[in-house]
């Protein structure tokens, strides 16, 4: 552009002064002399516009083209100039165009692609700047972190959530697992991408909770069927040659054994009764694993709360424990089996009589929105380490514990979709929260 605008200036000073020189030859030279200098002035004005076509005219395409990249429209081209190496270096431009204009698409819709698949995603997605703030979050982190867009532009260590703090507390290229409130698994992976020669950390987070849960019931079910087996199995043919010895024993008329006799059949007494509770022992393990799939229905959960409490008040007042109900003001409907979950409810009333002893506090509440119960006592309380294991497949604090009734309020809850907790806190009240999502 600013050539031309030269070129347009140098042209119009010479049309000037050719102008001027044709009125002093004219005024003053012969006609002859003045139509020869008419005739290079004539001729001037034909190279002038030959060397605007052939000089200036593609230099000034080449100018709109350069503007054109320094503004990023690829879908613009530029015309020939009828100057056959200006217009080759137009063709070499209008395909060099044409090319970056399908390269960005391709990029557009790969990006489009990518973020539609980030958001798209089960696994949580945390993509952070240099400064390990969040700039973006995808809709699967933010249902596992329970948070919104108002985490964006936050160190992840300054979210108070307890996942949170675990993230923060992953090195950068690690993978590790993490266990929340006992129950809920994750894998968290702190890890970066080269951008531009730039290293871009992000996290990934995996619930790892339905897998972990799946594959211990797969292989305690095994176990506990094949030991239920060989142990019935076993118990069944020794009870059996039990009872015929007894008999044979007891139908003696040898005075001389007689009182041998009592003393044996009595033991052998105590061994098959010693053989069927294991037998019993054994079956109720075996029953954990046959839980019957939830028949649901809709119900109160409140209706459930005050069923708990008529069943399990004559113990608690045995006891000198007040079991009481701080129940949500209207109907909480939600979708249980009614059995099984007032099973699961008379099982954790059981357990904080248990924690209690004597001489303490039981309330059960409900809320709505989400509908959630929510048992607390003022027992022993668990330890923090307890409380990561305490819905593990038979562990218990107990001493004589067997892990089961934890084991079955897991698998119940698991199969309605609760969320759940056990924990205890800072007032000493341990609560088990059952959540319905």
């Amino acid at each position: 552009m600013r050539q031309k605008n030269i070129f347009f200036a140098i042209s119009a000073l010479l049309v000037l002064a050719w102008a001027v020189l044709l009125v002093i030859v004219y005024n003053r030279c012969s006609i002859k002399l003045f139509y020869v200098t008419e005739g290079v002035v004539l001729f001037s004005m034909f190279f002038l516009v030959y060397f605007y076509r052939k000089i200036i005219k593609p230099l000034d395409t080449i100018a709109t083209g350069l503007n054109l990249l320094r503004e990023q429209d690829f879908s613009s081209r530029l015309s020939p100039v009828g100057q056959r190496e200006a217009d080759k270096i137009v063709s070499i431009f209008n395909r060099m165009m044409a090319q970056l204009k399908d390269e960005r698409l391709r990029l557009r819709e790969q990006n489009h692609f990518l973020d539609l698949l980030i958001q798209a995603s089960p696994m949580g997605v945390i993509i952070l700047d240099f400064d390990n703030r969040i700039t973006m979050i995808n809709p699967s982190a933010k249902g596992i972190l329970n948070c919104g867009n108002d985490c964006l532009n936050k160190k992840i260590a300054d979210i108070d959530i307890p996942l949170c703090r675990d993230i923060a507390s992953t090195a950068q290229g690690e993978t590790r697992t993490v266990k929340i409130s006992g129950i809920e698994v994750y894998s968290i992976s702190r890890l970066s991408f080269q951008d531009r020669g730039f290293a871009h950390p992000f996290v990934l987070i995996e619930r790892l909770t339905e897998q972990l849960h799946k594959a211990e019931r797969n292989a305690y079910e095994k176990v506990i069927r094949m030991i239920a087996h060989e142990v019935n199995n076993t118990m069944g043919g020794i009870t059996s040659i039990l009872e015929t010895a007894k008999d044979m024993v007891q139908s003696t008329t040898n005075d001389t054994f007689a009182d041998d006799a009592v003393e044996i059949s009595e033991a052998m007494q105590v061994c098959e009764e010693r053989g069927r509770m294991l037998s019993g022992f054994i079956t109720r393990f075996a029953d954990v694993v046959k839980i019957p799939t939830p028949q649901l229905q809709q119900c109160d959960l409140n209706d459930s709360a005050r069923y708990c409490v008529r069943f399990m008040e004559g113990i608690c007042r045995e006891k000198g424990i007040a079991l009481s109900m701080n129940l949500y003001n209207g109907s909480v409907p939600v979708n249980i089996d009614v059995a099984l979950f007032e099973q699961v409810l008379v099982n954790i009333v059981k357990n904080s009589i248990e924690s209690i002893d004597k001489e303490g506090e039981i309330i059960i509440s409900t809320t709505i929105q989400p509908a959630t119960v929510v048992i607390s006592d003022n027992g022993r309380g668990i330890s923090d380490d307890a409380a990561q294991q305490i819905f593990t497949p038979f562990f218990t604090t107990k001493s004589n514990g067997q892990g089961i009734g934890l084991m079955f309020t897991r698998e119940v809850l698991t199969a309605h979709h609760c969320k759940f907790s056990l924990k205890t806190g800072d007032d000493g009240y341990t609560r088990f929260t059952i959540e319905f999502r």
